[in-house]
C-alpha cells in the first residue's frame, strides 16, 4: 500500500501539498441536530413496515418470523450500541469504512465500505420501482409503473439534495413524521378487529422439522425469515454516515442512533401484531401493500385504507429520500480517500458531493429501468447489508481488544458482548440470504469480486494520506510505533 499526499506524490514528498484538496471537498457541517438525525435514522427504515417483512410468514409463519424479528433486532440493537461507541471516537463522512479502516486495516476498510455502497446503491433502485407500483395503484397523474416514475424519483429527490443537506434532512423529517403516524392511525384501526386466532392460520407443513401451528415451516424456516425480520430495521446503521454534517457529532450520534433504534422497534411490534392479527397471516402473507389488506381484506376501500395507502408512499418516498442520502456519503468518503476515483468526491458551493449524488442516482435508475426486479435488488442490498454488519462488529471488537485507552466519550453498554453478539447474528443472516435468493447473493458476491480486483490492482496503491479516515489510522500506526521503540 502507498500512501499519496493531495498531489499525488507518495507521503514523504518533498513537494509542497495542494492546500485545496479538502477544501472542494468539504461537506456543510452543523447542519444537523439529534433531531435531524433521529428522523434521518427512522426514515432510512420506516418504508421497511409498510411491505416487505409480510413475505417472512410465507417462509416462517407467525411464530417463525416473530422470533427471526427478535433475533434480527437484537442484532441491530447491539450494532447500534457498538457503532454510537464508534462514530463518538470518529465523526467522519466514512462511518463504517472508517472505523473499520482503523480497526481492520485498508482491506477491511475497503471491504465494509464496498459492502455499504452494495446496500446504498441497490435499495433506492429497488424503492423506486415499489414507488412505481403505488403510483400506479392509487391512479396518481394516470401514471404506469415504468422508467418515466423512475426517473421522476431520482431527479426530483437528487435535487432536492443537492439544494443542501440541512434542507433535505428538514424534507425527510417531514416525510417520515407523516408515514410514522399513519402507522400508529393503522394500528389502532387495526387493533379494533384483532383475532388472535388469525396468527396462526398458515397450514402446517408435516414435513418440516419442528412443524407446530405456530411454526409451520418448522425451525428452518426461522433461519429463512431472517432477512424478512431485518426489513423493519435494515438502514438504522447509516446515521453515523451523517457524522461531519451534525452538531456536536460526538453528542448527538449515540442519542440519536439509540432514539431511532427504539422507535423502529416499538413500530415493528405494533405493525407486526396489528396486521396479521386483524386479517390473519395466511391473507398478507404475499401481499405488496399488508397493511391495507389487513383494513379491507377483499372488500371496498375504506377511508382508514385509502390513508394507509398514501401514506404507504410516503413511507416509501422517506426511505427512498435517505438512502439516496447514506449512498452518497459512502462513496463521497470511499472517493476522498482514495479508494475509488477521486473525482467523485468534489463538492459543489452549496457543500453537496454532486457526483456521488448523481453517479449512483443514474446507475440506481438504470438497474430500476433496465430490470423491474425490485425484489431482486433488495436481496442483493441485504446481502451487503449483513457483510457490512458483521466487519462493524468486528472492528467494535478489535479497537476495544488493541486500543483500550483509546477516548471513548461514549461506551457501548456490554463491552464486547454486545458487539459480538451483533458480529454471529450478522453472520447467520448472510447465510441466510443464500436461503431466501441465492441468485441475488451470487450477483452481489460477484460485484464484490470486481471491486475488490480494482482494489488489489490500482487503488490501495493511490490513497490519500489527508483524508480523515487515513490520517486517524495512520496516527494509530505512529503511536503503536512509538510504543515498540
Amino acid at each position: 500500500m502507498t500512501l499519496e499526499d493531495t498531489t499525488g506524490n507518495s507521503t514523504g514528498s518533498t513537494a509542497p501539498p495542494q492546500d485545496d484538496y479538502l477544501e472542494r471537498r468539504a461537506l456543510r457541517r452543523g447542519s444537523a441536530g439529534w433531531l435531524l438525525l433521529t428522523g434521518l435514522g427512522v426514515a432510512y427504515v420506516v418504508s421497511g413496515d409498510f411491505s416487505g417483512w409480510n413475505i417472512g410468514l410465507s417462509k416462517a409463519g407467525f411464530g417463525g418470523l416473530a422470533v427471526a424479528t427478535v433475533l434480527m433486532g437484537a442484532m441491530y440493537a447491539c450494532l447500534v450500541f457498538a457503532l454510537a461507541e464508534l462514530s463518538a471516537i470518529l465523526p467522519t463522512a466514512g462511518g463504517g469504512y472508517g472505523f473499520a479502516r482503523r480497526a481492520l486495516g485498508t482491506w477491511g476498510g475497503f471491504l465494509t465500505g464496498t459492502a455499504i455502497l452494495i446496500e446504498y446503491i441497490l435499495a433506492p433502485a429497488a424503492i423506486s420501482i415499489f414507488i412505481g407500483d403505488y403510483v400506479e395503484s392509487l391512479g396518481l397523474f394516470g401514471l404506469e409503473s415504468g422508467w418515466p416514475v423512475y426517473l421522476a424519483c431520482f431527479a426530483v429527490f437528487i435535487g432536492i439534495h443537492l439544494w443542501g443537506v440541512g434542507e433535505a434532512l428538514r424534507f425527510s423529517l417531514v416525510v417520515t413524521a407523516i408515514a410514522v403516524a399513519a402507522l400508529v392511525i393503522f394500528a389502532l384501526g387495526a387493533l379494533t378487529d384483532f383475532h388472535v386466532d388469525g396468527l396462526n392460520d398458515i397450514p402446517v407443513d408435516g414435513q418440516a422439522f419442528g412443524a407446530s401451528s405456530w411454526l409451520p415451516f418448522g425451525l428452518l424456516g426461522i433461519w429463512a425469515a431472517f432477512p424478512f425480520g431485518m426489513w423493519f430495521f435494515l438502514g438504522v446503521e447509516g446515521v453515523p454516515l451523517a457524522a461531519e454534517e451534525a452538531k456536536d457529532p460526538v453528542r448527538s450520534m449515540p442519542r440519536a442512533l439509540a432514539l431511532s433504534m427504539g422507535i423502529l422497534a416499538l413500530l415493528a411490534v405494533v405493525t407486526f401484531f396489528a396486521a396479521t392479527g386483524a386479517r390473519g397471516a395466511a391473507a398478507i402473507q404475499e401481499a405488496g401493500n399488508p397493511l391495507v389488506v389487513a383494513l379491507q381484506g377483499d372488500g371496498e376501500p375504506t377511508a382508514l385504507s385509502r390513508f394507509v395507502n398514501y401514506a404507504g408512499l410516503a413511507g416509501l418516498v422517506a426511505s427512498f429520500f435517505s438512502l439516496i442520502y447514506a449512498g452518497s456519503r459512502q462513496l463521497f468518503a470511499l472517493s476522498r480517500a482514495g479508494y475509488l476515483p477521486r473525482f467523485l468526491s468534489l463538492t459543489s458551493r452549496r457543500k453537496s458531493p454532486y457526483l456521488g449524488l448523481l453517479i449512483p442516482g443514474a446507475i440506481g435508475f438504470a438497474l430500476a429501468a433496465g430490470t423491474g426486479d425490485g425484489a431482486r435488488m433488495l436481496n442483493i442490498a441485504v446481502f451487503g447489508a449483513t457483510i457490512s454488519y458483521a466487519l462493524m462488529a468486528l472492528s467494535h471488537i478489535v479497537l476495544r481488544r488493541r486500543e483500550p485507552e483509546l477516548p471513548r466519550p461514549y461506551r457501548t453498554p456490554g463491552g464486547v458482548v454486545t458487539s459480538s453478539v451483533a458480529f454471529v447474528l450478522a453472520l447467520a443472516a448472510l447465510v441466510a440470504t443464500f436461503l431466501v435468493d441465492k441468485d441475488a447473493a451470487f450477483i452481489a458476491l460477484g460485484v464484490y469480486v470486481i471491486a475488490l480486483a480494482y482494489f488489489a490492482f490500482y487503488s490501495r496503491h493511490h490513497l490519500v494520506a489527508k483524508a480523515p479516515e487515513e490520517e486517524f489510522a495512520a496516527l494509530a500506526a505512529a503511536e503503536a510505533e512509538l510504543e515498540r521503540d
